[in-house]
Formats: C-alpha cells, sequence, structure tokens
C-alpha cells in the first residue's frame, strides 16, 4: 500500500516525529514532579499526556515510512522542569502551538499532496492536542483542589485522552474497551 507525499510532508511529519517525541519525554520529567510535589492527579495526566504523544511520535514514524520516507534520528531536547504550574502552563502553550499553528499548515501540504496516511496521523494529533490544553487548563485553574483519584484513560490508535472510557473513540472511532487505563 505505496502513497506518495512531498519531501514537504515527509520533512513535517519527521519535524512532528520529533516534536511529539520531545513532548513525550518532557511529560515523563514534569509527571515526575508534579509526583514529588503530592499532585497526584497532575502527575497522572502528564503521563497519560506523555504515553498519547508516544502514540501520535509512532504514527507519524509508520507514516513517513509508508509514505518512503526515512524517520529522522531522534534527538531529545533537554528538559526544564519548574513548578507543576509551571510546567502545566507551559504545557498549554506546547499544546496551542501544535493545534493552532503546526499541525494546521502541516495539514495544507499533505492534503495538497493527497497524502491520506499524512493528513489521518496529522489530524488525529492535532484534535488531541485539543483535548490536552484543555485538561492542563483546568488542572492548572484548579491547582490543589483536583480530585487526586480521577482516572485517565488514552486510546492506543490515536492518543484520545478522557477521563472516562466512551463506547467509541470520539477521535478514530476506536472501540472503547481498547482504551488504556493511565496508573
Amino acid at each position: 500500500m505505496s502513497s506518495t507525499a512531498s519531501q514537504q510532508t515527509l520533512d513535517n511529519l519527521n519535524a512532528a516525529f520529533q516534536g511529539e517525541s520531545n513532548a513525550a519525554h518532557r511529560y515523563q520529567a514534569f509527571a515526575k514532579k508534579a509526583d514529588a510535589d503530592g499532585y497526584a492527579y497532575e502527575a497522572r495526566l502528564f503521563r497519560a499526556a506523555s504515553r498519547a504523544e508516544t502514540i501520535h511520535a509512532q504514527n507519524h514514524s509508520k507514516a513517513i515510512q509508508t509514505l518512503g520516507g526515512v524517520v529522522g534520528e531522534l534527538k531529545l531536547a533537554e528538559v526544564i522542569v519548574g513548578t507543576t504550574a509551571e510546567n502545566l502552563a507551559a504545557a498549554i502553550k506546547g499544546e496551542k502551538h501544535e493545534f493552532q499553528e503546526m499541525y494546521p499548515e502541516f495539514l495544507v501540504v499533505a492534503e495538497k499532496d493527497g497524502a491520506k496516511v499524512a493528513v489521518r496521523t496529522m489530524t488525529y494529533a492535532m484534535e488531541v492536542e485539543k483535548q490536552h490544553a484543555a485538561l492542563y487548563q483546568a488542572a492548572l485553574d484548579n491547582l490543589g483542589k483536583n480530585a487526586q483519584d480521577v482516572a485517565l484513560y488514552v486510546c492506543p490508535v490515536c492518543g484520545e485522552t478522557v477521563t472516562s472510557v466512551p463506547e467509541k473513540c470520539t477521535v478514530c472511532n476506536a472501540a472503547g474497551k481498547a482504551f488504556e487505563k493511565i496508573a
């Protein structure tokens, strides 16, 4: 099942792969800080988002290969960990950048190319980043007041992140029973 894509779409997918991989790495560090600060829900939220970002990176990697490209060498940036409130604010900023600027720009090129696999993986990631920004904003707005035992679940296909298991994923239509509970 081969498809074609411009070098720009392949470059965009590689940039998205790097960004999602770095976000997953950063959120793991943020989770450790939230745990150390006694913010159990916020730590779990960072772990759930990290899992989702890993799914996005894997999907982008598969799309690059499907389109005949080569996945670039992973370069993890140094993570600067602040307070849990600062980390939530940084996460919100990053998620907003992805769904307001990066993915919309990348999607224009992928759609022009007719690179359906790229359009699908970028759309999935963009929709989930909107959820992450909202979850992070709510966590920041209620820092210290969040119910520490709220569960989080992640769709293994697209990374949708929710507090209760749906019948079907609202992003990719995967069966809700496939969602992973994040500890």
